[in-house]
């Protein structure tokens, strides 16, 4: 990891976030992840058309979280009530900076639960196996016709 930055912000999503957080999600799928998918699954994954709605939706229904840098979004994730972190995106230029734990380690612990549960991509399984996840299964997922590899990774609170 590259030094970690010392002055992210974290704050909840609010509505006024789903655009800018559509085009970094979109730019981190096809810079990021482009090492361990094609360039055809990259564009099945990330169309670059969000349907706007949808995602305020799902993001104010979970809880959902932006980390911002001198004042621009550097990355979101987001979970629900299960404990099943359903997005996990930072921005292409700010990787390996610590915003991904900062990310998590607020979403885990606002949780009321003791067990994560997510599908990682093959590019964050290493992020994740760091944090204590372990693979449950490979799984492929067909998305707009084309197939996807991922994990299904879960992840126990130790019992105090």
């Amino acid at each position: 990891m590259k030094k970690p930055y010392s002055d992210v912000q974290l704050r909840p999503y609010r509505t006024e976030d789903g655009e800018p957080l559509a085009a970094l999600f979109y730019d981190t799928v096809h810079h990021i992840n482009a090492g361990d998918y094609t360039r055809e699954q990259l564009d099945a994954w990330a169309t670059g058309q969000v349907d706007l709605e949808e995602w305020d939706r799902r993001f104010l229904w979970h809880n959902s979280v932006v980390a911002w840098l001198a004042g621009e979004p550097v990355g979101f994730a987001d979970m629900d009530e299960t404990g099943y972190l359903d997005r996990l995106f930072i921005h292409k230029d700010h990787q390996r900076h610590g915003i991904a734990t900062l990310l998590c380690d607020w979403l885990e612990r606002e949780a009321a639960v003791s067990r994560f549960t997510t599908h990682a991509s093959i590019t964050a399984r290493p992020f994740f196996e760091k944090r204590g996840y372990r693979v449950v299964r490979e799984q492929l997922v067909e998305v707009r016709g084309i197939l996807l590899k991922n994990y299904m990774m879960e992840k126990f609170l130790p019992f105090c």
